[in-house]
This record gives C-alpha cells, sequence and structure tokens, in this order.
C-alpha cells in the first residue's frame, strides 16, 4: 500500500490531497457510522469545521492586539510607559 492515498471530491471545482493511507483508512472506517457518503465528504466537513474555527479564532486575535494597543498608547500618554 502507497504511504499516501488520494481523497478528492466528485465536484467540478476541487482539488487532490493526499493524505497518509492510515488516515485515509481511518475515515474510511468512520464514514458508515456517519451521515456521510464518502471519506472525502467527511473530511471536507472535518476541515471547514476546523477553518471555521480557527478563523473565528482569528477574528478575535486581530481584535486584542489592536486593544493591547491601544491600551499600551494610553499607559503610554499616561506616562506609564515609554516609547
Amino acid at each position: 500500500m502507497a504511504p499516501n492515498q488520494t481523497v478528492s471530491l466528485d465536484r467540478d471545482d476541487h482539488e487532490s490531497i493526499a493524505l497518509p493511507s492510515e488516515l485515509v483508512s481511518r475515515i474510511e472506517s468512520r464514514v458508515p457510522r456517519s451521515d456521510f457518503d464518502s471519506a472525502a465528504e467527511y473530511v471536507t466537513f472535518v476541515v471547514e469545521e476546523v477553518l471555521a474555527t480557527v478563523e473565528a479564532e482569528t477574528e478575535t486575535d486581530d481584535y486584542e492586539a489592536e486593544a493591547q494597543d491601544e491600551v499600551e498608547a494610553r499607559l503610554e500618554s499616561l506616562g506609564y510607559l515609554e516609547s
């Protein structure tokens, strides 16, 4: 068995990504016990969920960085921090 297998979607607009064979086997064993029709659908769902979480955290991180800059600017204007 090859170390990587390719999982692709049956869509017109898609890309292929190589995954380790062991991971593909694990995914394929879960598909019958899920609401997904294929390993590709399963992987797509998992990746979309992870990206949504990461992107939501990134938006929060950007806000916190801006808030941090505002706090530092305010502390600097009050003389508590040097520029």
